[in-house]
Formats: C-alpha cells, structure tokens, sequence
C-alpha cells in the first residue's frame, strides 16, 4: 500500500485499510484525517491525538454510495463483544468447528471447512470467509490463491453453537475443479448406477428449472424432425413468450380480484415465474442476477429507490 504525502503541518499519518459487510467501531489513539470510508480503502489518523471510538459504516450496505463515517461511543468494546461470541461457541477438543459457505443469493452449498477462534475473528473482521487448515495447521482465505473469494454478509450459528455458516456471495467458482460449488455428485444416482458423470450440481426447485430451462436452449438447432417441446417454442418466439407473460401476469391477479383460493394463486404465480424464466434465459440473465437486485434493495426504500431509477432514465 503506497503512503499518502504527509502534511507540513502534521505529524507522519499511518494507513490503515479496513473492509467489513457490517457496521463496526475501531478504537485506536489518534484523529481521522479522512471523513469518509469507501469498500476497501485507507483511512489516516494522527497517532499524537487522543484514544477515541469511531464507526464506520462499509461500502457494501450502502446500495452503492460512500457512507460518512461517523464518531461514536459503543456499548462494549469490539474486542470483547467478539470474545464474547467467541466463547459462546462450542469447540471440538481441537478448538475446531465446522463451517459451511452458502451463497446469500441462491441459498447454494458451496463449500464445508473448519475454523478456529482465529478464523472465525479474522473472518468478521476482513469479511472474507476464512478458515483452518487441519492438514497444514494454519488460517487460510478461501480465495487467497484463485482469487474466487466468498464475500461474507452475514454469519449465522446452529441451535447447539458447534457449526456455522457464512453467508456471502462468491466472486467466482468455488471448488478447485472449477465446479461452481463442491456439491456436485448425487449420492441416489450413485446408488442407482455404479458410475455417475459427477457434475449435477445439488440444486433446489427454482434453479433446477432454471437449469431445464438452459438445457432446451442448448438444444435448438439439433434435430428438425422431432416436435419442439413448449420452452423450445417459446424461446424461439418472442412475441408469442411475451404474450403468455402477460396472459398470466393477467390470470394471477384476477386470483386476488376474484377472490380465488390459495392454490389457484400459487398455480399462476408457477405459470409466472416459469414463463418470466424463459425471458431471463433469451436474455441471458440468470435468476441470482435478479435475486442480486433484491438484496440490493432491502436497505433502500421503494419510494426512493423507484427515483433514482427514472433520474437515471
């Protein structure tokens, strides 16, 4: 990291470079020369001046926009309240606990380690999922060497306190195949075949569909004899999928309108989504990309949010 040119009128400043998903206070001796804090950046201060607290609010939850950072006095000292996590967690005789990444956006199982105390600290302190290596004793980053790091937005503990998991967004694979995530042989199809091409990632509902979806795209072009399934037809006919996108859009609010039970509601909104997907697949948008948005958006208010839209339009 290079240094700033010092001031002739003040001592020599020392760069601190800070990242965190959340809200967090930084004690430390010395005044702030910079009164505003980006994602990853540097801050400055005067290690003459007096100890104080100071919160910073990260990049991350600001919906795009450098936050002030703001002076402040916390209830408890940072060190502590992480001891005091810390503690609460129930470490194996190894002072092990597992850890599981799952992405904030698809509710994917990307990956399973281990962390010590060390690990979990270093994790809510950088925001990158860290871990423990067993076999070389010692903390790794997942992401150190491919650069695929798992941004963590929040951490979660189990019921009993003895496994974790990180919640956060991957900037790229995660397994070291190369496999977007290290979940990707099914145990039933072993059983069923004694091999099994081990590339079927463990997906829910909404991105199987959307896997499905993929697929049929992949085939158009093959065989002209065969008839088109309905995805086939509707991915290569705009107007008639923008049609159907419509006519159920139309069909699930007349379910509100009219009154219709529960079922009906969830059968049209299935009719919605399924349609809305193959939109999203002609586009090459993917449904993380959308639920991306979303999550974007839960500490903005709509009002606000719909502004910035039409002053950008």
């Amino acid at each position: 990291m290079s240094r700033s040119r010092a001031s002739p009128l003040l001592p020599p400043l020392t760069p601190v470079s800070l990242h965190s998903p959340k809200p967090f206070y930084l004690h430390f001796r010395g005044t702030i020369h910079s009164s505003r804090i980006a994602h990853t950046t540097s801050i400055q201060f005067d290690s003459a001046s007096s100890s104080q607290f100071v919160k910073f609010i990260p990049f991350a939850s600001s919906g795009g926009e450098t936050e002030t950072v703001e002076k402040g006095e916390p209830t408890q000292e940072p060190n502590s309240q992480v001891d005091t996590l810390l503690d609460s967690i129930k470490w194996d005789d190894k002072g092990l606990a597992v850890a599981i990444a799952q992405n904030v956006d698809t509710g994917a199982i990307l990956m399973q380690g281990f962390v010590n105390r060390d690990a979990l600290a270093a994790t809510i302190s950088s925001g990158k999922a860290t871990f423990y290596s067993r076999s070389r004793s010692t903390l790794w980053i997942k992401g150190e060497t491919s650069k695929n790091f798992i941004n963590v937005h929040d951490i979660f503990l189990d019921c009993d306190r003895d496994s974790i998991i990180y919640l956060g967004k991957p900037d790229g694979p995660t397994c070291h195949t190369g496999a977007e995530t290290c979940y990707y042989t099914s145990a039933f199809d072993l059983l069923k075949e004694q091999q099994v091409e081990e590339n079927k990632l463990a997906l829910t509902t909404l991105y199987l569909l959307e896997s499905t979806i993929s697929q049929r795209k992949a085939e158009l072009g093959g065989s002209q004899n065969e008839k088109p399934s309905w995805t086939k037809r509707l991915l290569l006919n705009d107007q008639l999928l923008c049609s159907k996108i419509r006519e159920e859009a139309d069909e699930l609010c007349r379910t509100l309108e009219e009154n219709e039970d529960k079922f009906r509601t969830a059968s049209e909104m299935a009719d919605v989504l399924y349609h809305a997907m193959v939109l999203l697949r002609c586009r090459d948008v993917k449904v993380e990309d959308v639920l991306e948005v979303l999550r974007k958006r839960f500490s903005q208010s709509g009002i606000e949010e719909k502004r910035r839209r039409s002053l950008s339009n």
